[in-house]
């Protein structure tokens, strides 16, 4: 992927914003409860940046914990449907690699979805001067289970047809859940434990298709390309689900590291 598709994919989301925060997954409790087992503290009382929040759905499970959560969103449209989900949440406009943050100010800094959108030759050096000494970098992303059948033919279907990287593991590729991605350019800065969770969640047919089209993939190749690919794709599915109900089923994978 070139630079400049890879920001054209990443700034997609704005024009989807309605359709992102009513479609897509939200994480399992046990995801939070491996972030603190992992960490070695509670999420409660801790003070967190959630960057690359979106429309909000990592920074309101967060919130519950009982964290004090500062979402961090560099996209209007994102940071509007935010505003209108979580109005008691403060957010502000900003990315990972140029963090509106004071140094040695966090206990937890994390990145649902998102670190793959950031540069690492800037995002690692920010972590690095936001977290107080102890304090977490935890980053974690719902890959699709590629050992489920119909998930596995899914996604070859999305590659076939877009000729890009494909649904579940994007951006991240075939061969992993974006772990090896986020080692390979953090890794040196930091030592990351892996955990990964299985979860699964079961939808009407029609939320999956908005679900899938929601990711950047899809919003890239303009309405013409996507609604002949879910036309075809709600055909797929019927047969795997004849009663209109989908199992998505994820790996929730998280890597978390210390700052020394």
């Amino acid at each position: 992927m070139t630079a400049h598709s890879h920001t054209i994919r990443a700034h997609s989301f704005n024009s989807a914003a309605a359709q992102y925060a009513a479609n897509r997954p939200s994480y399992p409790p046990a995801l939070f409860d491996a972030i603190e087992e992992t960490a070695g503290r509670p999420l409660t009382g801790a003070r967190v940046a959630d960057v690359g929040a979106g429309t909000g759905i990592a920074t309101a499970l967060l919130h519950a914990r009982g964290a004090t959560v500062l979402a961090v969103e560099p996209g209007a449209g994102m940071a509007a449907q935010f505003r209108r989900a979580l109005p008691g949440v403060p957010i502000v406009r900003g990315d990972g690699n140029h963090l509106p943050l004071a140094g040695a100010s966090l206990d937890f800094l994390t990145y649902a979805q998102s670190w793959h959108w950031t540069d690492p030759a800037r995002s690692v050096p920010e972590a690095l001067r936001v977290l107080r000494p102890g304090g977490a970098l935890a980053l974690w992303w719902n890959a699709a289970a590629l050992d489920v059948p119909w998930i596995d033919a899914q996604t070859d279907r999305v590659h076939r047809h877009f000729g890009t990287e494909p649904l579940g593991t994007e951006p991240l590729g075939r061969n992993g859940d974006g772990t090896h991605t986020a080692l390979a350019t953090a890794g040196d800065r930091f030592d990351f434990a892996r955990r990964r969770i299985r979860w699964s969640r079961r939808v009407p047919l029609d939320t999956h298709l908005a679900n899938i089209g929601s990711h950047s993939v899809f919003l890239v190749h303009g309405e013409r390309s996507t609604a002949a690919f879910l036309a075809e794709e709600r055909r797929h599915l019927l047969a795997v689900f004849p009663d209109g109900e989908v199992e998505e089923t994820y790996d929730a994978a998280l890597l978390l590291a210390t700052r020394p």
